[in-house]
């Protein structure tokens, strides 16, 4: 025994010219099955008609009841600006002092301007430098 195909069934022959009432209906047809939104509002529906037994209107709570309640994913939170290491950023600008055209190091420093994570080995290659460069 369908209860909702009852019900959908009854409400049609109650509201023939609702075209929500006919949309349910034929999706409930096509698919097998609504939502739980869909549900309440032919719930609430169904509540108004007279012609509806209060059994089929407690079993349609009930399906309504057990079905999960879907809720939208909280909003993401952004993550935190990356910690500037400022050594590194004085070793990147006193070795372009002095070599202001090394094509890596202005690769760094447009990272580091740019407040962009360095990894550990680009931080070890300006340590680099420095030892070779600055003596």
């Amino acid at each position: 025994m369908d209860i909702l195909l009852d019900i959908l069934n009854d409400m049609l022959k109650a509201y023939p010219a609702s075209g929500f009432i006919n949309s349910l209906h034929q999706q409930y047809c096509n698919r097998g099955g609504l939502s739980k939104k869909q549900l309440e509002g032919l719930y609430s529906k169904a509540g108004k008609a007279s012609g509806i037994s209060q059994g089929k209107l407690a079993t349609l709570e009930a399906i309504i009841k057990k079905k999960p309640t879907r809720e939208r994913a909280a909003a993401t939170i952004t993550a935190a600006m990356p910690v500037i290491d400022e050594a590194v950023g004085k070793n990147i600008t006193a070795i372009l002092d002095k070599y202001p055209q090394h094509k890596r190091l202005l690769f760094f420093k447009s990272k580091f301007d740019n407040h962009e994570n360095l990894s550990a080995l680009e931080i070890a290659e300006v340590e680099k430098f420095k030892k070779l460069l600055l003596k």
